[in-house]
């Protein structure tokens, strides 16, 4: 069985060594099914087998992409503290990084990492071969994402050019299935009106930005999840957002969307022309 360290006594059973397991999950893997706890199901058999005690469990649902995960980031932390324990347990190779800053973190720690799946445990007396070859998975991992992320990009460049707002919607606006089964935005039900008030009034020229903004809020137009007051630099961006108008840019690029527009484009230059007086 595995050792089981009790009540934080020193552990005292000779040959066992201490280890912390990493799990993580994407957003999206999440959503499709995938969990943690499978991953960390494979670790106590490998680590009665290894003679390894699991001091710590770490996890993140976070994309591995770029540094910054905060599971990973606590993990590295608690092996800097505490010597005793130089030995990561991970499924595999893109479970712990897809990015070469994680990889080097980890190897100046000169720790262990041992690959549950493909049966490969890396560290600092590791054969160059075996060294190279798992670096060779981090960049393989690396490349995946690279490859992905260019496919999005085309992807969403597409959209553009189809006249569909290709990311999140602005705050007036909300993400929608359209009939035709292609993403689209559609106006707020309750933002949206408002702001086509808001404008109508500030295009008389009678409302400073700072009034403008008081009224906006008195009028129910504020952030949907906090519920806070949009600030006036905020609500400038909005009058000056051509998205407000039908129209939107993308890397550099104006294009005609397809979704329904809160005002005429004669109300929205005529917005410009005002929107920058105090």
């Amino acid at each position: 069985m595995m050792p089981i360290r009790k009540n934080n006594e020193p552990l005292t059973s000779g040959g066992v060594r201490q280890a912390v397991s990493y799990a993580r999950v994407s957003d999206k893997e999440q959503e499709r099914g995938y969990s943690i706890q499978a991953q960390r199901n494979l670790f106590p058999p490998y680590a009665a087998e290894k003679d390894l005690l699991i001091e710590q469990e770490f996890a993140d649902v976070h994309s591995a992409k770029k540094p910054g995960r905060p599971g990973f980031t606590a993990m590295l932390e608690y092996l800097k503290k505490n010597p005793g324990c130089q030995i990561i347990l991970v499924e595999k190779t893109d479970r712990l990084y897809r990015n070469l800053a994680d990889r080097v973190a980890v190897e100046a720690l000169g720790v262990e990492v041992h690959l549950v799946k493909e049966n490969q445990v890396v560290g600092r007396n590791s054969r160059a071969v075996d060294k190279h070859r798992h670096d060779s998975e981090v960049l393989n991992a690396k490349r995946y994402v690279d490859n992905l992320s260019e496919e999005v990009r085309k992807g969403m460049q597409t959209k553009a050019e189809q006249g569909l707002w290709p990311s999140y919607a602005p705050l007036v606006y909300r993400n929608t299935i359209g009939d035709d089964g292609r993403r689209t935005i559609v106006p707020d039900a309750v933002l949206g009106p408002v702001l086509t008030n808001l404008m109508g009034w500030f295009y008389t020229g009678e409302y400073s930005l700072q009034r403008l903004a008081h009224r906006a809020f008195e009028e129910g137009f504020r952030f949907r999840k906090s519920a806070g007051r949009v600030p006036v630099s905020t609500l400038q961006k909005i009058l000056r957002n051509p998205i407000c108008m039908g129209e939107f840019d993308y890397g550099g690029v104006r294009y005609q969307g397809i979704h329904e527009p809160l005002v005429t484009r004669e109300v929205w230059e005529r917005i410009q022309e005002i929107s920058g007086r105090p």
